[in-house]
């Protein structure tokens, strides 16, 4: 009977209840469980099964490119920045929300740690996300018009819960990708989340996308719905050659 129930959850794709089925049938025999009782425990190892199944797919497919936490953030060495406050945007309210947020600093400051973090910490309560580094990003959109993909392009991330944008600097840009980009910001204003680091502030932005009457509306719906943070403190970078686990970007 045994063999017969392994084939029967092999089958189905139950494997949590196939790698604990024989623990909990001898449990059930040395404890004369009821069948309810034995049910209850193999279904809820299938649900646990299930949910580290389902987080480990949305941790590969957000592509984060460190293992960062905001666990391992050194916020001694950032007092101009409020720990609790991180940790507050941590409760994932603003996600739900859907609010914006910029870290705002110099190169090494921590803006890719602290957002690669909330990012994590979206995905590890079930929401879908994407880390992309911003000239990867608009060159991704400048690549999909030429085989006429935009469309699937902007669509796939204006689902994401969280999308993340590193790095937003002074890019070499052309107009179809400023197009592109206003137009995934547009479509995901008030419905999703995004969080974007730089080392510009905005009014440097007019001189990045070059086109004024777009900038002006992006930075109106963007502050509009947007949690603004700006790291001003000196580079993290000496900190992390000495302790590799502390975030830098």
């Amino acid at each position: 009977m045994r063999d017969q129930l392994h084939q029967l959850l092999a089958t189905l794709r139950f494997q949590g209840m196939a790698q604990t089925l024989d623990r909990e049938l001898d449990r059930a025999e040395r404890e004369a469980l009821t069948p309810q009782e034995v049910l209850y425990h193999l279904l809820a190892e299938e649900s646990r099964d299930r949910q580290e199944r389902s987080l480990a797919y949305r941790l590969r497919q957000a592509k984060l490119p460190w293992d960062w936490t905001l666990e391992t953030f050194p916020f001694e060495r950032r007092p101009e920045l409020s720990k609790a406050h991180i940790l507050s945007l941590a409760g994932l309210d603003f996600v739900e929300r859907a609010q914006n947020i910029v870290f705002m600093g110099n190169p090494g400051t921590g803006k890719s740690g602290l957002a690669i973090g909330l990012l994590r910490q979206a995905l590890l309560n079930g929401y879908r996300g994407y880390f992309y580094n911003a000239q990867e990003l608009l060159d991704s959109l400048y690549a999909s018009l030429a085989d006429r993909t935009t469309a699937q392009l902007l669509g796939r991330l204006s689902r994401y819960d969280v999308l993340v944008i590193d790095e937003l600097g002074y890019l070499t840009l052309k107009p179809e990708q400023v197009n592109a980009f206003f137009k995934l910001m547009d479509n995901r204003y008030g419905r999703k989340s995004t969080i974007i680091t730089t080392n510009l502030d905005y009014p440097e932005w007019y001189e990045l996308f070059q086109r004024k009457p777009l900038v002006d509306a992006l930075l109106d719906r963007l502050q509009h719905h947007c949690i603004t943070l700006r790291l001003t403190g000196p580079s993290l970078r000496v900190a992390h050659e000495q302790n590799p686990d502390h975030s830098t970007s």
